[in-house]
């Protein structure tokens, strides 16, 4: 079975790698290129914002900003290594918006790993760009999904 999502060297962006979903419908796409990026205990996850993003002040729109939040922290779940795709579901997600954030700049979502414990991973982040201040401040707790038990669907109930 093929992954859901592509994790590797990005071409383009040395010591990046490229997270993105293979299917190109789904809501990541909205977001996606993708580019992580580990260094010791920091996780980096950066994505390019465009003209879909942004509200009508032609800043990056809020809901844009926490859907990137929210795919973020998988993306460095991956990147520190305790998450393969599709393996957890978001328990909760909090922000706090400091300020705008321009298109056609990278953002970057900074994150690290507070604690991880046999079903949960906890996290906290900040939103940057450039030499702007602070965009966003955030914390997050993913659950880990279990595995199905083995058989076909139409047995368990």
């Amino acid at each position: 079975m093929t992954a859901p999502f592509i994790y590797e060297d990005d071409p383009d962006q040395p010591g990046w790698k490229r997270w993105q979903f293979r299917d190109a419908t789904r809501y990541n796409a909205f977001l996606e290129p993708l580019l992580v990026k580990v260094e010791a205990e920091i996780a980096r996850v950066r994505m390019l914002p465009r003209h879909e993003h942004s509200n009508m002040r032609g800043d990056v729109h809020g809901g844009a900003l926490l859907g990137f939040m929210d795919v973020a922290l998988f993306a460095a779940a991956r990147g520190f290594g305790v998450l393969s795709a599709g393996g957890a579901v978001t328990l909760d997600l909090s922000a706090q918006f400091i300020g705008g954030g321009a298109i056609g700049v990278p953002l970057e979502a900074r994150l690290e790993l507070l604690r991880e414990t046999r079903n949960m991973l906890f996290l906290r982040g900040l939103i940057v760009q450039d030499d702007r201040p602070t965009i966003a401040s955030f914390t997050g707790t993913l659950r880990k999904s279990t595995p199905p038990p083995p058989g076909p669907a139409s047995e368990r109930v």
